[in-house]
């Protein structure tokens, strides 16, 4: 009997796992990092939920870290199989794995040394483990049929979400009979730039979707340039920053287009642009070797001579020093950095020293998971700690989720309801209320949908 598992990213956003099963073969989809209060964090991310040794394989829809970020702790604890992804997955989890090694390290040297008083931490794991686990690394082209264990096969499509995105199509056979089983892993939106719109999914029995938006609609594509220039001019004319915490992977790459595009238009007085990010940089160097990802747009725009991934008033920065110098500037800049929920990394350096100042803007252009920094940033909380120290909340808070890689309520509904011969749709990966609102909207027209429980197994 065909089983799915619901393991994480049900009933909330993060850590995204799940599985299936046929007879003696197991199938990971996805090894995501939980991210959350760091007590939480520590013990989800550290103790997974299933014998990683028995697992005969694992399908990665995309690079971000609540996707991949568990899989050096998953090979760690005795995982021996590969990890099937495509080209442009792979060449970012390359990246993003070590990073998240890094920060993980630096995090908790940074945290252990303040903390004297307190007990240790250690990182869950280390660029070593890292390293190992992008040995797993399969690579497997869009569209392109493959046996991912016995019995069952699996072919990506382009999701349309970041670089390499896919959702999956299984096939499992049994008994006779072909069960199709869809996941979307995140969805991406129609029109937005440098990526392909997200390629519709074949007839199928079944589809395991994303909800992370199921109970909300995004402002159009067309009026986020707009909407940038606007925020960004009004903070440099009183004089202050504009700090933005994005994820290196996707949100990154998309922001420096659109600025790219407001300078060479006129519509934006010069200030520097800093990304301070090293990953942003390598997903950067990805994004340029990856044109076979490209949409019509952008192909247009290289084929001309244009540079979407970089313009004169932009700095890259590596070292450590380059990001110290950022903060003691006194000039009006844009500063965008990782992690993309304020959980991690340099953003917490320049928000401990940006939030206090009402001449600054912190400008929200992500989701933000429940009980994370991003979160209470957006829910304006007075006093934000970080790094163990209260700030008072005294900067401009601007959220404009129309940058978001996610397709919203509608966009996801109606990639959904176009395929063919669905029984059942599994709404996972969004806080409860945003999936239960898209279970419910769902099934207004007309579908079967269900929403797990963490841990629930569902024979098919």
């Amino acid at each position: 009997m065909a089983e799915l598992q619901f393991y994480g990213a049900v009933r909330s956003v993060t850590g995204s796992m799940h599985a299936i099963r046929r007879g003696d073969s197991e199938v990971l989809l996805e090894c995501g990092l939980y991210q959350g209060k760091r007590k939480d964090t520590l013990k989800r991310n550290r103790h997974l939920p299933f014998d990683p040794g028995k697992l005969t394989a694992c399908t990665l829809s995309h690079a971000h870290i609540d996707h991949s970020g568990n899989l050096p702790n998953l090979v760690k604890n005795g995982y021996k199989g590969p990890v099937y992804a495509t080209s442009a997955t792979c060449d970012l989890g390359r990246a993003l794995l070590k990073d998240s090694a890094y920060i993980q390290q630096k995090d908790a040297e940074y945290w252990n040394r303040k903390n004297k008083d307190k007990a240790p931490i250690e990182p869950i794991y280390t660029e070593q483990d890292a390293r190992e686990a992008l040995t797993r690394f399969s690579v497997v082209d869009y569209h392109r049929r493959f046996e991912v264990a016995p019995g069952i096969h699996a072919t990506f499509f382009d999701a349309g979400h970041i670089l390499g995105s896919a959702a999956t199509l299984y096939e499992i056979e049994e008994h006779g009979r072909t069960i199709r089983i869809g996941f979307t892993g995140d969805l991406g939106r129609p029109n937005h730039p440098i990526l392909r719109d997200p390629q519709r999914m074949p007839r199928m029995d079944y589809l395991i979707t994303e909800s992370t938006y199921g109970n909300r609609l995004h402002e159009a594509v067309s009026s986020m340039k707009d909407r940038l220039r606007e925020v960004v001019q009004r903070t440099a004319d009183r004089g202050g920053r504009i700090v933005i915490p994005a994820f290196s992977v996707g949100r990154t790459q998309n922001l420096v287009y659109y600025l790219a595009e407001l300078f060479h238009e006129g519509a934006l007085d010069p200030l520097p642009v800093y990304v301070d990010s090293p990953l942003a940089i390598n997903a950067s160097k990805a994004y340029r070797d990856h044109a076979e990802c490209y949409d019509a747009e952008t192909e247009a725009l290289m084929a001309d001579g244009g540079k979407p991934f970089g313009f004169d008033l932009l700095t890259y920065t590596r070292s450590v020093e380059e990001s110290k110098e950022i903060n003691a500037s006194k000039h009006p800049c844009v500063i965008i950095s990782a992690s993309g929920m304020c959980e991690g990394g340099r953003i917490l350096h320049h928000l401990k020293h940006s939030v206090s100042d009402p001449k600054n803007t912190i400008l929200i252009v992500g989701y933000q998971a429940v009980d994370t920094l991003g979160r209470r940033i957006v829910d304006e909380v007075p006093k934000l700690k970080i790094y163990g120290k209260s700030y008072p909340l005294r900067a401009e808070v601007q959220r404009m989720n129309g940058f978001s890689a996610h397709a919203d309520r509608d966009e996801m509904a109606s990639y959904v309801k176009n395929i063919p011969g669905l029984k059942k749709v599994f709404v996972v990966h969004g806080e409860e209320a945003s999936s239960l609102a898209f279970q419910a909207y769902l099934e207004k027209l007309g579908l079967s949908a269900y929403v797990p429980q963490p841990l629930e197994c569902v024979e098919l």
